[in-house]
């Protein structure tokens, strides 16, 4: 009798078009996951950064990409949703800086990403969510940390009835321990372009400033990783340390 082959588990993994949500999708295929890929489309100042999600989303060949929309600048509270300018000092680029929260925090945007993710995942049965946040090279966000994972996987367990009737979600957040350059590493290893992403949180004519938060670590990832830098900026980033 034959071998019957069996279907992967699916994944739902938040695919923003940066730099870490390209990794992350990647790492979720090795881990022999069909991949979901969510992005949202919040309105977002860096709107570029849906058309580096669409390319990777190709070049990886996930099962379905799907781009929904939710406009968060009905809400406002951030420099990536409202008309606040975006940061260019190069503060918060740290997790033990002591600066408190940058305008660059979107009011629970990581909440209510994974909370449509979840709601894909319970849709189409699978139980593995993925996201790209990292707890050491961030600036400062409340939900870049291991305890908003625990807690938003005991909240998926209670919140669902896939949850309740025992059929548990998992989280899955493979950067969390990550520095930028651990992840530029693993970009490497997996064989991956990182020209095909975006980080910048203010493009300048096509190009990444290369002066806000995101900007900067992104290079320093690449400096300190000893690897050639592929993006475009329309300013080379100090390497903050």
């Amino acid at each position: 009798m034959s071998d019957i082959p069996t279907s992967r588990p699916k994944a739902v993994v938040l695919l923003s078009g940066g730099l870490d949500s390209m990794v992350t999708t990647a790492l979720a295929k090795e881990a022999g996951f069909s991949v979901l890929a969510l992005t949202v489309n919040y309105n977002q100042r860096h709107l570029v950064e849906l058309a580096s999600a669409r390319r990777i989303a190709a070049a990886l060949e996930v099962e379905r990409h799907v781009v929904l929309p939710i406009d968060l600048r009905a809400f406002g509270g951030s420099s990536l949703t409202d008309d606040i300018d975006v940061p260019k000092d190069g503060e918060g680029l740290d997790a033990g800086d002591d600066i408190g929260i940058p305008s660059t925090y979107v009011p629970a945007r990581n909440t209510i990403f994974l909370s449509l993710a979840l709601g894909w995942a319970e849709a189409t049965e699978a139980r593995a969510l993925f996201l790209g946040i990292n707890a050491l090279d961030y600036s400062g966000y409340p939900d870049c940390r291991p305890a908003f994972v625990e807690a938003f996987e005991h909240l998926a367990t209670v919140a669902t009835k896939a949850g309740v009737e025992g059929d548990r979600f998992k989280v899955h957040a493979p950067l969390l321990a990550m520095t930028k350059a651990d992840i530029v590493r693993e970009a490497v290893r997996l064989g991956l372009d990182a020209g095909m992403s975006w980080s910048c949180y203010d493009p300048q004519g096509g190009e990444h400033c290369g002066l806000c938060d995101s900007c900067r670590l992104r290079h320093r990832g690449f400096v300190e990783a000893a690897l050639p830098d592929p993006t475009r900026y329309a300013t080379l980033p100090a390497v903050v340390r």
